[in-house]
């Protein structure tokens, strides 16, 4: 039997090639250089490779670098959203593509990639990883070995939604931890940490020091999606 493809985002059929009505495809908003060394912002003026944003400069983050295939917005977020909630793995080929895509020199290099954990009880409840899901796409494409329960989400936290840059800090500060039988895995190995969208970059930033404090050389991070502008400074 032969599924007809069906819009990512209305669930409608498709007449034609492609996960996305023209319309809605013309609204996503790629990105490319010229990007902040580090964080992987986007900067409104050209620049020279290998620039840093001035957040990156003042704070740099725990994280070698982050590269983002999209913008966070009308259009990514219904995707996001999507894969998140209603557990829509057709686009999951589509979307790790352009994941790679955006971070093929973090890819090239890294030597293990491990996903952002949800807590078990929100996992039970939802009943998949969406983060999980993008991470296999990038090992199966990219052949790099993948590890999907290294990292260990310890506490419950509240969602971050809503949450202003230093709550989201304060909210995941400690909430990761490497598994004892993973961390003779991540040690000495240039991690790929991935997750769906980067907002202030809390989570990433946790799970980088988890990874760290195991004994990981170097942690590179990847998201289908990020916030537009700079990264916030704590104050």
């Amino acid at each position: 039997m032969i599924w007809p493809q069906r819009s990512l985002i209305t669930h409608r059929e498709l007449a034609g090639p492609g996960a996305l009505e023209p319309h809605l495809w013309a609204k996503l908003q790629f990105l490319s250089e010229p990007l902040c060394a580090r964080c992987g912002a986007a900067f409104e003026i050209a620049v020279e490779p290998g620039q840093v944003c001035a957040a990156c400069i003042a704070d740099p983050p725990a994280y070698e670098r982050a590269r983002a295939a999209l913008v966070y917005g009308d259009v990514s977020r219904e995707l996001v959203l999507g894969l998140k909630y209603q557990g829509r793995r057709d686009g999951l080929t589509l979307l790790g593509g352009w994941m790679a895509g955006a971070g093929k020199e973090l890819l090239a290099e890294a030597e293990l990639i491990v996903p952002v954990p949800l807590h078990y009880f929100r996992l039970v409840r939802r009943g998949f990883n969406q983060s999980g899901w993008l991470a296999a796409a990038l090992a199966k494409s990219s052949g790099v070995r993948l590890s999907v329960d290294a990292l260990k989400r310890v506490r419950a936290t509240p969602i971050q939604g809503g949450l202003s840059a230093t709550g989201r800090r304060r909210n995941v500060q400690g909430a990761f931890r490497v598994r004892g039988m993973a961390k003779r895995l991540v040690k000495g190995k240039r991690v790929l940490l991935v997750d769906d969208v980067l907002t202030t970059g809390a989570t990433a930033e946790a799970c980088t020091v988890a990874l760290k404090r195991a004994g990981a050389r170097c942690v590179d991070v990847i998201t289908l999606a990020r916030v537009a502008g700079p990264r916030s400074i704590a104050i």
